[in-house]
């Protein structure tokens, strides 16, 4: 069975990975919505350099699945303009936008400057609270993470237990080789940035091109020791229970 809101179920994570481990993406997504119902399973989107395969993939199999984006205000222009566009290109009819509240911009980023004297409180506000609020309502969801994408990746499995919830890593082993393929036979539109060296793409004041020979995510804080922005780690979880524990209260 799936685990339930409030009863974190390591072992049918477990049994999922073991069970659909080296699947097809597709199998995995349309498993996915079987095992939890397409009420309580949503995709989270970047619309980054290869975020079209996997929603590709979700609008062949259910174009109502909602697509929660983060909208962290300091995005570039060229993801905004892309992400209308690839929607309308796939057929995608439940865009999910989440923002960052207003009253902690307010409190801890009044000058929308905080990136640059603290990065990870910056994406704590922007990102991973919000990302929180976006997840909450459901009990799966998809990303688009690869392995290849960075070291810190290498070990992902398909199906991963974040409290109560189950996140779900289609594209896990899939390379760079196999999304550009992807891409070509389908004919899918590329976020702009690409063609600029972008291999990576996040906020505008932490993301850079991709120098040659380094892996895709190097552009990301570029000269800092962080590598993720947090909300595929621990702070989503600790997030998430505060979420949870704020609805039980109500």
């Amino acid at each position: 069975m799936a685990p339930k809101p409030g009863q974190p179920d390591a072992k049918s994570v477990a049994a999922l990975n073991e069970r659909f481990g080296t699947a097809e993406p597709q199998t995995i997504i349309a498993a996915t919505v079987e095992e939890f119902g397409a009420d309580e399973v949503a995709v989270v989107s970047s619309f980054g350099a290869d975020s079209s395969v996997l929603l590709h993939m979700i609008s062949q199999i259910d174009r109502n699945l909602p697509v929660v984006f983060l909208d962290t205000g300091k995005h570039f222009e060229e993801t905004l303009r892309y992400r209308d566009d690839l929607i309308a290109d796939l057929g995608l009819t439940n865009l999910v936008i989440v923002s960052p509240e207003e009253a902690a911009l307010a409190s801890a980023d009044p000058k929308g400057d905080l990136h640059e004297s603290d990065v990870d409180g910056c994406c704590a506000i922007r990102k991973v609270e919000p990302m929180a609020r976006g997840v909450a309502p459901f009990r799966a969801w998809f990303t688009g993470r690869k392995r290849f994408q960075a070291g810190t990746r290498a070990a992902m499995p398909m199906f991963e237990a974040v409290a109560p919830r189950v996140r779900v890593n289609p594209l896990a082993g899939w390379n760079a080789d196999m999304l550009a393929a992807y891409m070509k036979q389908h004919e899918l539109r590329e976020n702009p940035l690409v063609a600029f060296g972008y291999l990576s793409i996040g906020c505008f004041p932490c993301t850079q091109p991709t120098r040659a020979g380094e892996d895709p995510r190097s552009g990301r804080w570029a000269g800092q020791a962080k590598t993720e922005c947090g909300i595929h780690l621990s702070g989503l979880n600790s997030s998430l229970a505060t979420k949870d524990l704020q609805e039980t209260t109500r």
